[in-house]
């Protein structure tokens, strides 16, 4: 059966199985068995995923077994912090300093990392260097952002930190490559992104985001743990809206 995946993903990265054949040094009949449906050895998986920017299970499903998943994905975790709080900073630093593609914001206000300069300084320095940054805010006339206050037991105060972490970010946003966006979803992880690294604050109800634990993840070859969260993010970008003014 042809691998509809791998035509399409090639087609929309502009590459043709001639051009893949050269940057991976095979011959272009081994590409074209591939998109055939023949499955390559998995090290050559590994390189075509990792020059498309796709999962490998993404592009040849069923090829890893559930154990090498499980392996896989076991590996991608690097630290877990009982609270957000017990994060060192330096970590927050890092996760964006060493960003070279994409960075990643999704929260409902995220005032720790707005009220934070040298951070903020981080992100535009990223931005101006050419690395995209999206930060994505609740909206605060959602009534998911009126519930999550409900929930912490701070009514109106989500809303109020949204509305000061606009303000914080004025700098920031006056940069071309830095987006905002609103969204209105049920946000149950706050997600941090720095290319492949990831720092993932769960939601618990009752409980401030500060109070909650953090995941330290990095993306690993057939794993789905980081894949998960990443995938979640996009979709709540493209659902979201341009900040207005």
């Amino acid at each position: 059966m042809p691998n509809e995946r791998l035509r399409a993903t090639l087609l929309e990265r502009g590459l043709t199985p001639s051009s893949l054949s050269d940057e991976l040094g095979v011959d272009q009949k081994t590409v074209e068995r591939w998109i055939a449906g023949r499955l390559p050895y998995r090290k050559h998986r590994f390189a075509v995923a990792a020059l498309l920017g796709v999962d490998e299970v993404y592009l040849w499903p069923g090829a890893l077994s559930k154990d090498q998943v499980a392996a896989a994905s076991d590996s991608e975790v690097l630290a877990i912090y009982p609270h957000r709080s017990d994060v060192p900073r330096e970590a927050w630093e890092r996760l964006f300093q060493a960003a070279e593609r994409d960075i990643g914001v999704l929260v409902y206000s995220g005032l720790f990392l707005a009220e934070d300069p040298v951070l903020q300084k981080v992100l535009a320095d990223r931005a101006r260097a050419g690395t995209r940054v999206r930060i994505l805010l609740g909206d605060p006339d959602s009534p998911q952002v009126a519930e999550r206050g409900a929930d912490e037991g701070v009514a109106g105060m989500v809303a109020a930190k949204i509305q000061n972490v606009l303000v914080l970010y004025r700098a920031l946003r006056e940069i071309e490559s830095v987006e905002f966006r609103f969204h209105r979803t049920i946000l149950y992880n706050s997600i941090y992104r720095g290319d492949e690294h990831l720092l993932v604050n769960t939601h618990i109800y009752g409980v401030p985001a500060a109070g909650a634990p953090v995941w330290h993840l990095r993306k690993v070859a057939g794993g789905e743990i980081a894949s998960t969260y990443l995938e979640s993010f996009e979709r709540v970008w493209d659902s979201a809206v341009p900040v207005p003014g």
